[in-house]
């Protein structure tokens, strides 16, 4: 079903508002592009109307280029912020669309193509951002690679390492790097998962890269607060973007985010206002938070 446009007084029904049947079979070679998706996800870029609650901020968004770094890109250009997207060399097209869209609302775009699994780039994307940009005040680490998993006896250790590196080792390596840059005030933001409150047998590996940065994200809270940085984390449900096609699914995608209170998958656009709020300073004392974006899903 597309977007419903029957309004109540109470705002628009959540369970009919965005696509809420299951998904046609469709497979992506990793890491996939939006053109090819059907249907095409949602990024808020008719809906998200910004309020300058991020005048003036400079931030970057790894796997900024398509899916929910898409939505929260195309949200804090809208809401007044210069904004940095990471991504792999074959997004190009995906991040040509989404600097579009943040030149399109007035503020500068910085498109940053690489790999998270190489330690360099990793440090290298944190300084261009400050070169570039003049600062950094957000930090939203949201990229991230899952692949089906048919039993660990299955893995390829090279896979597998490479969900480990750009799931864990990149925040880690991109951290550390911003520590020299960020002031008091300052917003880290990490894409966790509910796959980190309740795994699944299938993407097991991404599922332990998630219990990773939910620790790592109150830790983190933790050690950098009296330093005047707070760290937050989202934790999506079931999102359509292209990381669903491109992990190996085909029977999966025809119930995909059916099993949800809500009765459906969630799109990028419902995520945006989540990273907004805690990169804003209406989140001025939320610190070490794991704020779900599910479906009603509990964590």
């Amino acid at each position: 079903m597309e977007q419903s446009t029957n309004q109540h007084h109470g705002g628009k029904d959540p369970r009919h508002a965005y696509y809420d049947s299951g998904f046609a079979k469709q497979q992506q070679t990793p890491p996939g592009s939006t053109e090819a998706m059907d249907p095409r996800p949602d990024h808020g870029e008719e809906s998200y109307r910004g309020s300058g609650m991020l005048t003036g901020r400079r931030a970057l968004i790894t796997g900024g280029d398509s899916g929910i770094g898409r939505a929260v890109a195309i949200a804090f250009a809208r809401e007044g912020a210069d904004v940095a997207i990471s991504y792999l060399p074959d997004e190009q097209r995906d991040a040509e669309d989404t600097g579009r869209l943040i030149e399109e609302a007035g503020r500068t775009a910085l498109l940053l193509p690489g790999d998270l699994q190489d330690e360099a780039f990793c440090s290298s994307i944190v300084t261009q951002t400050v070169e570039r940009l003049g600062g950094l005040d957000t930090l939203v680490l949201n990229a991230g690679y899952q692949r089906n998993r048919d039993g660990i006896d299955t893995v390829p250790t090279a896979d597998f390492e490479r969900v480990m590196r750009t799931n864990v080792f990149a925040p880690v390596f991109m951290v550390r790097e911003a520590l020299k840059h960020l002031q008091p005030g300052a917003s880290i933001i990490v894409t966790a998962s509910i796959q980190g409150f309740n795994p699944s047998p299938s993407i097991f590996d991404y599922a332990m890269t998630k219990f990773a940065l939910v620790g790592f994200t109150r830790v983190m809270a933790e050690d950098l607060g009296p330093k005047g940085i707070r760290v937050n984390a989202v934790a999506p449900g079931p999102i359509w973007t292209p990381l669903i096609p491109s992990t190996g699914w085909d029977e999966k995608l025809e119930s995909f985010g059916q099993d949800t209170p809500l009765g459906r998958a969630g799109q990028p656009a419902e995520l945006a206002g989540a990273y907004v709020y805690l990169a804003s300073d209406h989140a001025s004392y939320t610190s070490g938070a794991i704020l779900p974006v599910t479906g009603g899903k509990p964590l």
